[in-house]
């Protein structure tokens, strides 16, 4: 027989605060989604009627989005998430550059996303240098400098990290490693994105990653930024959709629920970022009153959205249970 779904019954009570994992589905987003999961279905690679308005609405989506992140439209690789989007960066810069050299440096705290990926990478003749830390979750400017060689082909650092918050110092990073003639630069901006402005010319980066439901836009939708002039090997082979960058029919509904969460992220971002600064800091400061509790991640460098912090003796696993059961 069929397998009954329990009823989802959360307490009346629940707060949810684990936005840095998953947001909700904003009703905008929703709205904007609706008509391209019911009558306008098309695929948008198709030459009729039912397409061409699927190509239009794909269209304007990637428009919407480029504009906030001052890209061009063509620069823009829709996929399947933030974890699709790192892996088409890195396999892709590595695997078109490996003619050139071998090695990729990247950071201590990256997400496995990226972290794994590189790991999967050296399997394959990559050399992966790995830069730790400073007390704060910081990488070195200098440090990261001084590890660049004449076979480095791609450097990978996210804006902001997504368990402590804080924030790279990717523009003096970008200058240093721009020195260097042929190394790109990608930044992993998901966990950034719904936070601080993102403008991949500002930032000066070659690849950048962004995942919807990060900002209240749907599951299942991402961004890689791919540099006008850049060449990236496709990890996906099939039709030609997105300029032969990644085959697939693109899912047209969830890339206009994320260009509609962006847009409204985007607007919305310097109230919102006020009220969280607000919230975090007095979370922090009853936090600080306890004794033995360590706060981490840089003190003034930091992402609005995420406190964390040190319990000694408690496990973080135990304790979400705990307060998931209260």
């Amino acid at each position: 027989g069929s397998r009954r779904v329990p009823a989802y019954n959360p307490s009346a009570m629940a707060i949810y605060l684990d936005h840095a994992a998953t947001t909700p589905l904003r009703p905008e987003a929703l709205e904007a989604m609706l008509p391209y999961l019911t009558d306008r279905f098309g695929n948008p690679s198709s030459p009729h009627a039912f397409g061409r308005a699927a190509r239009a609405a794909l269209d304007e989506a990637r428009e919407r989005m480029a504009a906030r992140l001052n890209a061009e439209p063509r620069e823009l690789v829709f996929t399947s998430g933030g974890t699709e989007a790192n892996n088409l960066a890195l396999k892709g810069a590595a695997w078109a550059g490996k003619a050139r050299g071998n090695q990729i440096v990247t950071s201590a705290v990256e997400h496995h996303s990226v972290g794994h990926t590189l790991a999967y990478l050296e399997k394959f003749g990559f050399e992966i240098v790995t830069l730790g830390v400073d007390r704060y979750g910081r990488v070195d400017p200098e440090e990261l400098e001084a590890r660049l060689e004449e076979r480095t082909i791609l450097v990978s650092i996210m804006l902001a990290n997504n368990e402590v918050g804080t924030i790279e110092p990717i523009a003096e990073i970008a200058r240093r490693v721009h020195a260097r003639r042929g190394v790109l630069l990608h930044v992993d901006a998901v966990a950034a994105a719904p936070h601080l402005p993102i403008d991949v010319r500002a930032l000066d980066v070659d690849l950048l990653t962004l995942s919807a439901h990060k900002f209240e836009g749907p599951k299942g939708a991402g961004v890689c930024f791919v540099r006008r002039g850049v060449h990236i090997l496709a990890q996906q082979q099939g039709g030609t959709q997105e300029r032969y960058r990644r085959a697939g029919t693109e899912d047209v509904a969830a890339i206009v629920g994320m260009a509609t969460a962006y847009e409204l992220a985007c607007a919305e971002r310097d109230a919102v970022t006020a009220r969280l600064r607000q919230a975090g800091a007095r979370l922090a400061r009853a936090l600080a009153a306890e004794p033995g509790i360590e706060r981490t991640g840089h003190p003034t460098e930091r992402l609005a959205g995420l406190v964390s912090v040190v319990i000694p003796g408690v496990d973080g696993a135990e304790l979400v249970v705990a307060l998931d059961l209260g």
